[in-house]
């Protein structure tokens, strides 16, 4: 590992509290593989130190605590052919894991942007800190992409149908509303985050974690999907894209009727993926089951799929935010070509975990080749 590979994320003791510090504020804190394995090694450091009594993950700079992952570095790697990304994800997707079982407090302070693999970091963490600045979001479609990094996971359990509305228009939530969908648990005021900080590695010791945030929290201002669930759950309840579509445009709401407009701009393809890949998820159960579900959906979008590429030239590098899909329209995309991202990898592949909730990989897609699955 080398020093700008250091310095991509800081790493911190004190008063009982373990710091991760995401430190690229030029790129909004992407994440690269580099820093997903120096946070991992930490956090396996961390976990058998009696010194450290939780951990704390914060953003550097003023923007936010992590946009996603480095989506240049997978675009050079896509478009070249490559498969750098696939060990990328993987080792991610562990994190993930890794962070949503850890033995001790994991504080995520999820301030200004957290998107896309920010939220991985974040939101599967125990205790989750939104602010009034925060804007969190899973906006993978709007790339040719899908949900991942557990997102699918997350956003099938919020309530109702919000988590289809969020993963298919990739719309960013404030405080209330990622509250709301189950991606956090506190608010507290950005003007408060710094003396929060403060309690929480002060010299010798930092105050206890249950004080702190009773010290801290605060009602969140309100947020707007409440009253939308009105519009929101009879919509995206429908069975396809296209039906969630027709259905918005004709509920007469004007938020319907920009959703569909969202929606309609994004990957016909990546849409139609997530929303199966959404409601497999809510199947299958346990965090790490859906995970190696996104790892076998990311793999195929990365060798199989020419939206990934197009997607992030359109949105990242030209920036003429004019994507080419291709396929162009929702009819266009047929069952069996949504079908081919859930088939299992051969063997030449690795896979994200060795074994799933105690059963080898064997029956991981057997379900949903049943009749009527």
């Amino acid at each position: 590992m080398t020093a700008s590979d250091e310095d991509s994320v800081l790493l911190g003791l004190a008063g009982g509290t373990g710091r991760i510090t995401l430190n690229r504020p030029g790129a909004l804190n992407a994440l690269t593989h580099a820093m997903v394995l120096r946070i991992s090694a930490a956090l396996d450091a961390w976990e058998q130190d009696p010194a450290v009594d939780r951990v704390l993950i914060t953003g550097a700079g003023e923007r936010g605590l992590c946009a996603g992952g480095d989506i240049r570095s997978i675009h050079r790697d896509a478009a070249g052919g490559g498969t750098g990304t696939v060990g990328f994800w993987r080792d991610e997707y562990r994190l993930n894991a890794r962070i949503a079982h850890y033995p001790k407090p994991y504080v995520a302070l999820m301030d200004g942007i957290v998107m896309g693999g920010g939220v991985g970091v974040s939101a599967h963490g125990s205790v989750r800190i939104v602010t009034e600045r925060s804007r969190v979001a899973m906006p993978e479609t709007g790339i040719g992409f899908v949900p991942d990094v557990g997102g699918t996971h997350l956003l099938g359990r919020a309530p109702g149908e919000l988590g289809t509305h969020l993963a298919l228009t990739g719309t960013a939530v404030g405080a209330a509303d990622a509250l709301l969908c189950g991606l956090a648990d506190h608010f507290v005021p950005a003007a408060r985050l710094a003396d929060l900080v403060g309690d929480l590695t002060r010299e010798p010791a930092g105050a206890p974690l249950p004080e702190v945030l009773s010290r801290y929290a605060a009602p969140s201002p309100p947020g707007v999907l409440a009253e939308a669930r009105a519009w929101i759950d009879p919509c995206y309840a429908a069975g396809t894209v296209e039906e969630i579509v027709e259905r918005l445009l004709d509920h007469g709401a004007p938020a319907a009727k920009e959703a569909a407009e969202t929606i309609l701009a994004k990957s016909p393809t990546a849409l139609k993926v997530t929303l199966a890949a959404l409601r497999r998820a809510r199947r299958l159960g346990s965090l790490e089951r859906v995970l190696e579900q996104e790892f076998t959906v990311s793999c195929t979008a990365l060798t199989a799929l020419p939206d990934l590429v197009e997607g992030i030239r359109a949105q990242v590098i030209d920036k003429d935010r004019s994507p080419r899909w291709s396929p162009a329209t929702l009819p266009e995309v047929d069952e069996a070509a949504v079908a081919a991202f859930f088939t299992p990898p051969g063997k030449d592949r690795p896979r994200v975990f060795d074994r799933l909730d105690g059963l080898d990989h064997s029956d991981e897609f057997e379900e949903f080749d049943r009749p009527g699955s």
